[in-house]
């Protein structure tokens, strides 16, 4: 089974800076890409930025030019670096990965617990 555990998030004020980090652990074959969502409170999870095993990532508007992902595909581990935080980014981030359990079956997906983070004005 795989587990995705995030971590880094807590509150900052307006400017201030988190890194979110995500550790995927259990019976994963292969790991095709990793992203960062987030969902605010009664809203449906938006991507925030994503990264294939390649290394190619893609980041939604709202965080081009303040978030960087990065990943360390030896370790399975995803992270968010985030920058020039504003109170808008308030939310709870999730970790999400898609990747393969076994060689012979397609990618499945994967969602972390979730982790709050909290910007103030």
């Amino acid at each position: 089974q795989v587990r995705l555990v995030e971590s880094g998030g807590g509150l900052v004020q307006a400017g201030g800076s988190l890194r979110l980090s995500c550790a995927a652990s259990g019976s994963i074959f292969s790991i095709s890409a990793m992203a960062w969502y987030r969902q605010y409170p009664g809203g449906q999870r938006e991507l925030v930025a994503s990264i294939t095993s390649g290394g190619s990532a893609n980041y939604a508007d709202s965080a081009k030019g303040r978030f960087t992902i990065s990943r360390d595909n030896a370790k399975n581990t995803v992270s968010l670096q985030m920058n020039s935080l504003k109170p808008e980014d308030t939310a709870v981030y999730y970790c999400w990965l898609a990747g393969r359990i076994g060689i012979m079956m397609g990618d499945s997906v994967y969602w972390g617990q979730g982790t709050q983070v909290t910007v103030s004005s």
